[in-house]
């Protein structure tokens, strides 16, 4: 476990599994459209829980609905969506991935991945073992308490 200290003086405990494989936070969800808003919802909630500015929150969710985008349409007719998320310092990284036999490949020229690429860190997406997955990190200099030096 690890304190983090927020904005108004409290701390709060959160397990510091960003050396391992387990994750923060694992949500499973149809992989239909509708359940996209549920995923932005939770990651801009654990955002804030992180100190994320808005605009940083704002990007985030523009993020995740770009990789649901990506995934939702190769999902396998009734299966799950899989959101997992990591929690670094001034970080959140995220994945999303869907059951596809078919291994699709990723639409570089895409807009949704065009936009993705842009507003995350080490965006990465394509099939994996029956699986296609979306995973990035997005950062707030805010809340990983950089200075306008360390920008």
């Amino acid at each position: 476990m690890r304190s983090i200290g927020l904005e108004d003086g409290t701390l709060t405990q959160m397990a510091d599994n960003t050396g391992t494989s387990r994750a923060d936070v694992e949500l499973r969800l149809p992989a239909e459209g509708a359940f996209a808003t549920i995923v932005r919802t939770t990651a801009a909630g654990l955002a804030a829980r992180l100190d994320f500015t808005i605009d940083d929150i704002e990007d985030l969710r523009i993020a995740i609905g770009e990789a649901s985008a990506l995934v939702i349409p190769e999902a396998d007719p009734g299966t799950d969506l899989v959101a997992t998320f990591w929690f670094g310092p001034g970080s959140m990284t995220v994945e999303l991935q869907v059951e596809a036999i078919d291994d699709p490949p990723l639409d570089t020229e895409s807009f949704a991945w065009q936009v993705l690429d842009t507003m995350a860190q080490d965006a990465s997406a394509g099939p994996e073992g029956g699986r296609f997955r979306v995973r990035f990190t997005v950062t707030s200099a805010v809340a990983a308490g950089m200075t306008g030096a360390e920008l």
